[in-house]
């Protein structure tokens, strides 16, 4: 019986190729889709990243205009605290604007006699008297008026001493005296007159 001899080495080569073939054709065909994932994520990204920036940049548009109007808003607020400041001088000034003519009057009226004033100082509601009595006891009848009347108060007495009498050549010594007092500025407007503040002129007062 005659033995048959099949060369199966080709078909097997073919067969080696063809998976060879499909391999590459799957390689490839991974790589193509995997570069269009790339691409896509990179696509879907970059869109992500743009859309962002544009939002930061309108972000930042509506930070600078909100800080324009906060600086409008602090020149705003500037400008009404100085329209109030101005408001309460004028409301002061109103309110006060006999106290002067009270002052004088009140010193007029509350000077003893033998008490002579030499200047007055007001710094706000603070009034300097300094001025020569012939004795103590008047000074202190003076602080007594002060303490009594509707305008005045707070008599505090700074410094009293003995001095020679003015333009009086050598005459008895007479007390030269420092009174601090308050005005009440609270106190009702019912006197009228003429006088300021911090005049230096001489007073001389009647009878308490």
């Amino acid at each position: 019986m005659a033995i048959v001899r099949i060369n199966l080495l080709p078909h097997r080569e073919e067969r080696r190729r063809a998976r060879q073939r499909q391999f590459v054709s799957l390689t490839a065909a991974m790589a193509v889709l995997s570069l269009a994932a790339i691409l896509l994520v990179h696509g879907i990204l970059k869109a992500q990243i743009d859309n962002q920036n544009s939002r930061n940049a309108l972000l930042k548009t509506e930070i600078a205009k909100l800080d324009e109007q906060i600086k409008e808003i602090d020149r705003l607020r500037e400008q009404i605290q100085a329209v109030i400041s101005r408001k309460q001088v004028v409301e002061t000034l109103q309110a006060n604007r006999s106290e002067a003519v009270h002052l004088l009057d009140q010193l007029v009226r509350q000077l003893p006699d033998g008490v002579y004033l030499r200047s007055i100082k007001q710094t706000g509601p603070k009034v300097t008297l300094v001025g020569y009595a012939q004795s103590n006891a008047r000074v202190s009848t003076l602080m007594r008026n002060i303490e009594s009347s509707p305008w005045v108060e707070k008599p505090e007495l700074v410094e009293i001493r003995l001095v020679p009498a003015p333009n009086a050549g050598g005459a008895p010594k007479v007390s030269e005296f420092t009174l601090n007092l308050q005005v009440k500025r609270a106190a009702p407007s019912t006197d009228t007159g003429q006088g300021a503040p911090g005049s230096q002129a001489p007073a001389k007062g009647g009878k308490a």
